[in-house]
Order: structure tokens, then C-alpha cells, then sequence
């Protein structure tokens, strides 16, 4: 149940913004960020879940 074609532009940009503040942290001469930051796969266009709300509970049914 997606909607998106790849999860390539999801990823092309989170390592982007990853390298970026990476790059940020060492010329101001701190700790890179954790990874855990970036890339949550959760929060890709291509996560699976769709919101089914209160119009299909036939389809919510275990």
C-alpha cells in the first residue's frame, strides 16, 4: 500500500542532508550528529502504511 515509485529520491536527500550537517559540525569543531538522525524509513514516501480512518473498517479488522 504505497503510493511512491522508489524510495530513491527519499534516500538521495537524507544522505545529502546528512553530509551537510556532517560537514557543518567539523568546521564548527563538534561532534558529527548521530546516524539515527537521517534516513528514518519510517518517514520515507515508501513506508507501506496509508491512513484508512474511520471509512473502511472492514479493512481494519484483524
Amino acid at each position: 500500500m504505497t503510493t511512491a515509485e522508489s524510495d530513491k529520491p527519499f534516500k538521495v536527500a537524507e544522505h545529502r542532508r546528512e553530509r551537510r550537517s556532517v560537514r557543518s559540525a567539523i568546521k564548527a569543531g563538534d561532534d558529527s550528529p548521530t546516524v539515527r538522525l537521517f534516513g528514518n524509513p519510517w518517514a520515507s514516501d515508501k513506508d507501506g502504511k496509508q491512513w484508512l480512518g474511520d471509512r473502511h473498517p472492514d479493512l481494519m479488522r484483524k
